[in-house]
């Protein structure tokens, strides 16, 4: 019992990643951990991973003004990627875990920049506010079920239906590189619509798929491993 609490104490979850892209960038992150000066940290690309996320909203909030700062909300979504997976990559790589710690300020920092994020695109003129809103209320339902799965089992999953958040990421920015080209969509003979709104439409419906899924493949679990006596 002792060891059992010591261990929890040590790695209180396992992460679990199956998206498209979590072979070739844990071998990307590794390689570039490896390579990093000492001076650099895993603090250090916590924090440079949320600025990021901060300078991709505004970014999105400044293109209502001016289209090519579209441009810098792509540079900057590159710039959260680095940070927030390379993070964890280094701290594994110089044995340097600090596992609690590490998954609430990271998650912390995530849940305040996606609503800084969305709240860019809100402003943008891109994207409808009443579907940013939507949005974000999806994705904090999404997060709350995950973290109480991560709670509860031991396991923090980082992708559905292999995606994942770096895949994400690139659909995110192919989407905001399209818009430079053509802002507005038609399906058929419907629209136009803007095509963030069908995107967020889309993530809308994938996010409360996942809420309903996994919390009927979690509850179902956990039911089955806690049966009462008969």
């Amino acid at each position: 019992m002792e060891e059992h609490m010591v261990m929890q104490k040590v790695c209180p979850h396992v992460r679990e990643n199956r998206s498209i892209l979590a072979p070739l960038e844990k071998k990307a992150l590794v390689w570039m951990a490896e390579r990093l000066p000492t001076w650099i940290n895993s603090d250090h690309l916590t924090l440079l991973g949320f600025i990021g996320m901060l300078t991709a909203g505004a970014a999105y909030w400044m293109a209502n003004r001016n289209r090519l700062a579209l441009l810098l909300a792509v540079v900057a979504l590159g710039v959260n990627w680095l940070g927030d997976s390379l993070d964890g990559t280094l701290a594994r790589v110089r044995n340097r875990q600090r596992p609690r710690y590490g998954f609430y300020v990271d998650h912390v920092l995530d849940l305040v920049g996606t609503g800084v994020l969305l709240g860019g695109l809100a402003l943008s003129g891109y994207m409808s506010p009443h579907l940013a809103l939507g949005m974000l209320a999806a994705y904090l339902t999404a997060a709350a079920e995950e973290f109480l799965a991560t709670h509860v089992r031991r396991v923090f999953r980082l992708s559905f239906l292999r995606i994942g958040p770096t895949e994400l990421r690139v659909i995110l920015a192919a989407g905001t590189l399209y818009l430079l080209y053509q802002p507005r969509v038609r399906i058929g003979d419907w629209g136009p619509f803007l095509l963030f709104d069908v995107g967020g439409t889309l993530a809308i419906v994938g996010l409360a798929l996942k809420v309903m899924m996994c919390a009927i493949h979690n509850a179902r679990d956990l039911y089955n491993s806690e049966r009462l006596p008969q």
